[in-house]
């Protein structure tokens, strides 16, 4: 595995002083972020965060503020879109992952912003970078997307759907 394309290492010692960030990506930096995430463009990268201890690890809550440009699912046209995610995570040293992966695992909602402490370290820049792609637009569309295709002749999906179907049956005249 290659190393993170933003990372920034925050230790229990700097933890326990408290401080403040800010990073901010620099073009190179946000290219290969893009890259990875398979964005068009990421135009703005910025992280702010409050850093400071908590038993077991590290207590990182802040904001991420992104400007990019996503490919349109429907018809790859580019789709510009902003992030502004607010995030509160805990790195903690007994937040290994179970060791069976057979077994089905049940987390509560409390349990979903806590990553494994590595060390005595965590990645505040690749967690930020990982918080901003689950913030991201799973399925971009760009505001033209219907109109183009159905001037390809792509039918849309109340055109094409079952419900489509069954509405032409019912306007057929009846024998």
């Amino acid at each position: 595995m290659s190393a993170p394309e933003f990372s920034h290492i925050v230790t229990v010692a700097d933890a326990a002083q408290g401080r403040s960030l800010t990073l901010e990506a620099d073009e190179a930096t946000r290219a290969a972020i893009a890259k990875r995430l398979g964005l068009v463009a990421l135009d703005r990268f910025v992280v702010t965060a409050e850093i400071h201890a908590v038993a077991g690890g590290i207590a990182v809550r802040g904001r991420i503020e992104a400007k990019l440009v996503q490919s349109c699912a429907a018809t790859d046209l580019p789709v510009p879109a902003k992030v502004d995610e607010v995030f509160d995570l805990r790195f903690l040293r007994d937040a290994e992952p179970a060791a069976n992966l057979d077994e089905e695992v049940e987390i509560s909602d409390a349990d979903l912003d806590i990553l494994p402490l590595e060390g005595e370290r965590a990645d505040v820049g690749e967690a930020a970078v990982q918080t901003m792609s689950l913030a991201l637009d799973p399925f971009p569309r760009h505001p033209d997307a219907d109109r183009i295709l159905a001037e390809k002749g792509v039918l849309s999906e109340e055109q094409a759907g079952p419900f489509a179907a069954l509405a032409k049956l019912r306007s057929q005249p009846k024998p």
